[in-house]
């Protein structure tokens, strides 16, 4: 059976500060991609899952949470994966810059996480 859902928190290439809400069992990682002002793309690891393996199966639904109070951001990823065959999902989103203009912003959100012991996964 799934676990509940863990807490995480995590910064951006330009300070911006996130919280997170994540399965513990299915995310290893979240990345963020920006495009810096001289039109090359960074991408940084805003958060990674402190535990090396599952301890449970991660359920039929991925649903990670990723919030910006200092961007305005709220994005809820919930996807239904009842085969478990799910192992990356990327969000873009258009976000307001400090001149006024906009940015796209990806996230990525990967599993590789090992199954629990004794799991056939």
């Amino acid at each position: 059976m799934a676990r509940h859902n863990r807490e995480g928190q995590g910064a951006d290439q330009q300070g911006y500060a996130y919280s997170l809400n994540y399965q513990p069992d299915w995310l290893r990682l979240i990345k963020v991609t920006r495009t810096l002002d001289s039109g090359r793309q960074s991408t940084k690891t805003l958060f990674r899952n402190p535990a090396n393996c599952g301890e449970a199966p991660p359920g039929d639904r991925i649903r990670t949470r990723v919030k910006s109070a200092d961007q305005d951001l709220d994005l809820v990823v919930s996807i239904g994966d009842p085969l478990l065959q799910v192992r990356r999902v990327q969000v873009t989103c258009v976000m307001p810059t400090g001149d006024g203009g906009s940015e796209e912003v990806t996230f990525t959100l990967e599993d590789s996480l090992s199954p629990p012991p004794g799991s056939s996964g």
